[in-house]
C-alpha cells in the first residue's frame, strides 16, 4: 500500500484550487444567499479541463477516473466553493452516458458537458417512493416506435441549468430504464421547490405529461436500468463525499485561523481546549473520512466491487463534514451566523448530503445487512 499521492494528484489539486481561489468562499456564499448559480467557476472549471475530467478523450474529457473527479470535487469545496452539480452531471449523467450511452448520445452530450456549455442532471426521486427505488411511478410505455413518459420527480437539482436529464422510469412491473429527456421537452413542466437553506442549486418538482420520447431517447438496454442505475450512483456517493471533505477541510481551517487571531479574555480563544479539541477531533474525522473517500474511487476506478467503500466513505465524509462546520460555527460565535463569514451555506450543503443521495441511515441498513450478514430490517 502506497498512501504518498502522486505528483500529478498533487499537481492537480494545486491547479483546481488556482482555480477556484479567483472565487472564493465570498462569492460561494453570495450566489448562495441570492439563489443564482456558479456559471462563472464551472465555465473556469470546463475551460481547465476539471469538469469533464473522467469523461473519454474522444469526447472532450480528460480520460482520467473517478479518483481525479473526486480530487476537483474536494479542492473546490476545501477552497470555498462546493458545487453540487459536480455529483449529478459529472459524476453521475456522464458515468451512465459514458458507460452506456449511444455513439449518438455520447457524441452530442458528452463535450458540450466538459466544455460547460451544458449540464445534464440526474431524475430518480419520487415523492411516494423515497429511498425505494422499486417504488418508482413515474413510467415510460411504448406508443409506436416512442416512448410516452408519465409521472412526478422531486428534489431535482439544477434543471434550470440543464440541456437535459437522465431519467429514470419503469417499463414494465419490476422493470426499470432510463432515458435521456430534452429539458425543454413538450409536456415536461418544473416547479421550483423551496427549500430553507441558502445554495446556488435549485431545487425542483418535475411534472412528465405523455412526453414523447423516440427510441433513440433510451440509454443503454431497456428494463435493465436497475442494473444501471447502481453504476452511477456509486460514483455520486464517491464525489458526494469527496464534496464533503472539502466543505469539512474548509471550516476546520476557517475555524482555526479564528481560533488563532480571536481575543476576549487575554490569549486566543484556540488555547482553550474548549475550543481546540473538538477542532482537532474534527480535523481526524475529516481526514480518515478522506481516506475512505479515496479507496472507494480506487476501488471503483480498478473495477472492483465499489458499493460498500462507498457508501462507507459518503457517511463518513458527510458526518465529518457537518461536525466540523457545526464546531466552526459555535468557534465564530455570533459571527458564524453572519454572511460576512459565509458558514451557513456549507453547513447547509452538508447538512443535505447527510440526507442525500442516500440517507445515513440507509447506509447503516446497508452496512448490517451486507456486509454483517443482519436480517433486513426494511
Amino acid at each position: 500500500m502506497d498512501f504518498l499521492e502522486s505528483p500529478e494528484h498533487r499537481d492537480l489539486r494545486a491547479a483546481v484550487g488556482a482555480v477556484t481561489d479567483k472565487y472564493g468562499s465570498d462569492y460561494f456564499a453570495e450566489r448562495a444567499t441570492a439563489d443564482e448559480p456558479t456559471d462563472e467557476l464551472w465555465k473556469d472549471l470546463a475551460d481547465h479541463g476539471f469538469i469533464g475530467i473522467n469523461f473519454p478523450e474522444e469526447f472532450g474529457g480528460g480520460g482520467a477516473g473517478m479518483a481525479e473527479l473526486a480530487i476537483v470535487c474536494e479542492e473546490t469545496a476545501a477552497h470555498g466553493c462546493p458545487l453540487l452539480l459536480l455529483l449529478v452531471s459529472s459524476a453521475i449523467s456522464g458515468e451512465l452516458l459514458a458507460r452506456y450511452g449511444t455513439a449518438e448520445q455520447r457524441r452530442d452530450w458528452l463535450p458540450r458537458m466538459a466544455s460547460g456549455d451544458t449540464k445534464v442532471v440526474f431524475a430518480i426521486t419520487e415523492p411516494d417512493a423515497g429511498s425505494n427505488t422499486r417504488k418508482i411511478a413515474t413510467s415510460a410505455v411504448r406508443d409506436g416506435s416512442d416512448f410516452l413518459l408519465n409521472g412526478t420527480k422531486y428534489y431535482i437539482s439544477g434543471i434550470d441549468e440543464a440541456g437535459a436529464l437522465v431519467v429514470v422510469a419503469r417499463t414494465a412491473p419490476e422493470k426499470l430504464s432510463l432515458f435521456l429527456v430534452p429539458a425543454d421537452a413538450p409536456g415536461l413542466v418544473a416547479h421550483r421547490l423551496p427549500v430553507g437553506i441558502n445554495l446556488p442549486e435549485k431545487q425542483f418538482t418535475v411534472h412528465f405529461d405523455d412526453v414523447r420520447l423516440p427510441a433513440s431517447s433510451l440509454i443503454g438496454t431497456e428494463h435493465e436500468g436497475f442494473r444501471q442505475v447502481f453504476d452511477g450512483l456509486n460514483p455520486e456517493r464517491i464525489t458526494g463525499a469527496a464534496v464533503c471533505v472539502g466543505v469539512g477541510r474548509h471550516a476546520v481551517d476557517k475555524a482555526a485561523v479564528y481560533a488563532r487571531t480571536r481575543t476576549v479574555w487575554g490569549p486566543a480563544i484556540g488555547s482553550h481546549q474548549a475550543i481546540s479539541h473538538p477542532l482537532a477531533k474534527a480535523k481526524i474525522e475529516v481526514d480518515l473520512a478522506a481516506m475512505m473517500t479515496a479507496k472507494a474511487a480506487w476501488l471503483y476506478d480498478a473495477g472492483e466491487p465499489a458499493g460498500e467503500a462507498s457508501n462507507v466513505a459518503k457517511y463518513a465524509a458527510a458526518e465529518a463534514a457537518v461536525a466540523a462546520v457545526d464546531h466552526a460555527i459555535q468557534i465564530h460565535g455570533g459571527n458564524g451566523l453572519s454572511k460576512e463569514y459565509g458558514l451557513l451555506p456549507q453547513w447547509g450543503l452538508a447538512r443535505l448530503l447527510q440526507i442525500a443521495p442516500v440517507s445515513r441511515e440507509m447506509v447503516l441498513n446497508y452496512v448490517a445487512q451486507h456486509t454483517l450478514g443482519l436480517p433486513r430490517s426494511y
